[in-house]
């Protein structure tokens, strides 16, 4: 884990100090394309602390489970470590400072791409649990879901409930991520 953090730090340049109270950001530019407005009402932008990308690495991690060889998931996508896609193909290997730093990527990215269509502020858990299920079914389909839209208009806990709407994989529903889905759902009610 300390591995990890690290890792965290040196990607957004944050002394651990200056965690506790600023956003994380790299550079000006970073800062200007994260928090402008996008669409009619504008989005909650910004950029995820480093504890925060922390904290949805760690919720994570153990629902998507460490694989060094590259694998085929449920529905047929070459995967790598801790549920990285992009660009994996059969015969790739990692070990785990790669599989951290792909994580910690992967995250930020995702948590990035949910921030764009969030409307309001969100709770820590309720962003760990939003980018958790964007990680998972794409943040496209997390922007266009019910749950987000109810978050938007201020239900919350319907927004929370409506995550346990996507447990299926290849159109069946999967015992795991129905497991998934009510952890999501706990831990965004806790917000």
């Amino acid at each position: 884990m300390k591995s990890l953090i690290d890792l965290i730090l040196r990607l957004f340049g944050k002394a651990p100090e200056q965690l506790k109270t600023e956003p994380v950001v790299t550079n000006e530019v970073a800062v200007k394309q994260a928090t402008k407005p996008i669409g009619k009402a504008g989005a909650i932008g910004g950029v995820a602390t480093a504890t925060v990308i922390a904290a949805i690495v760690a919720f994570i991690g153990p629902w998507e489970g460490r694989r060094y060889v590259a694998y085929q998931d449920i529905v047929g996508v070459w995967t790598i470590c801790d549920g990285h896609t992009k660009g994996v193909k059969q015969g790739d290997t990692a070990d785990d400072a790669k599989c951290d730093q792909l994580a910690a990527e992967d995250v930020a990215e995702h948590n990035a791409g949910i921030r764009q269509c969030i409307t309001r502020e969100m709770e820590p858990n309720q962003e760990i649990a939003l980018t958790s299920l964007a990680f998972n079914v794409g943040v496209g389909a997390v922007c266009g879901s019910t749950a987000v839209r109810k978050f938007n208009a201020g239900d919350d806990n319907g927004a929370c409930e409506a995550i346990t709407l996507w447990n299926k994989a290849g159109g069946v529903v999967v015992k795991g991520l129905v497991n998934r889905r009510a952890a999501e759902e706990a831990l965004c009610k806790k917000g």
